[in-house]
């Protein structure tokens, strides 16, 4: 199923109106991937209310032939943990719809797009979120640090069980190279939470590894050894 993007030269009455395409495209993922799970609409109302939110095998017969008038966000939600995919593939059904629109009498995206646009992922709408970036730049540096981390505790153990001289050294200069990079992302991920507080957010939970990101409480010294 493709979605057919809007033409000021289209005759208007040929043009589907947007929100029912919107409803079109989640409608025919939902079907496609429920015979793609092999379930019967009933499995898959019956899974929605294991879930905790029934949504009977008429509502969703009705939804996949069209017959539905309105589709909420909740009902979306659902289905998506039902079907063992995430809600954005069944908005846009990446690789099964070429393209969509992503607000009324807009002409079409490719369907990659609209995705990334709904995201925040793409950065060339002239549009940008402060404290979408700060978690952004969280998850790159956090990911940073334990990478080194976990390269420094290899290095260490293979200076330590290492068969000669000229190998420790080797594996200590490693380890060397991984704490100095771990230091780093540490720091950068320290910025990063600051950021995120400066701007009324709280900042995720750390894995214990990085326990020592964050300052001690009471300690304003940002410069304290991490």
């Amino acid at each position: 199923m493709t979605q057919r993007g809007f033409d000021p030269g289209d005759d208007e009455d040929d043009v589907p109106e947007w929100v029912d395409q919107v409803m079109a495209t989640v409608a025919a993922e939902v079907r496609r991937r429920r015979k793609e799970l092999r379930m019967s609409a009933q499995d898959l109302a019956d899974r929605c209310a294991e879930i905790g939110h029934p949504i009977p095998r008429n509502v969703i017969a009705n939804m996949e032939s069209g017959r539905r008038a309105n589709l909420p966000l909740v009902d979306v939600l659902v289905l998506a943990e039902a079907l063992r995919t995430y809600p954005i593939c069944l908005l846009y059904p990446v690789g099964y719809v070429d393209r969509v629109q992503r607000l009324p009498l807009q002409h079409s995206d490719p369907t990659w797009d609209a995705m990334h646009w709904f995201t925040g992922d793409r950065e060339d709408f002239g549009m940008e979120d402060d404290m979408l970036r700060n978690f952004r730049a969280h998850v790159r540096y956090q990911r940073a640090a334990l990478a080194a981390l976990k390269g420094e505790k290899h290095e260490r153990w293979k200076a330590e069980t290492a068969p000669n001289q000229a190998e420790r050294e080797e594996a200590a200069l490693a380890q060397a190279d991984y704490a100095e990079r771990a230091l780093e992302a540490k720091y950068r991920l320290r910025s990063a939470r600051a950021f995120i507080r400066e701007d009324g957010g709280t900042p995720p939970h750390l894995p214990p590894e990085l326990a020592d990101v964050d300052p001690p409480v009471g300690n304003t010294d940002e410069e304290n050894d991490l």
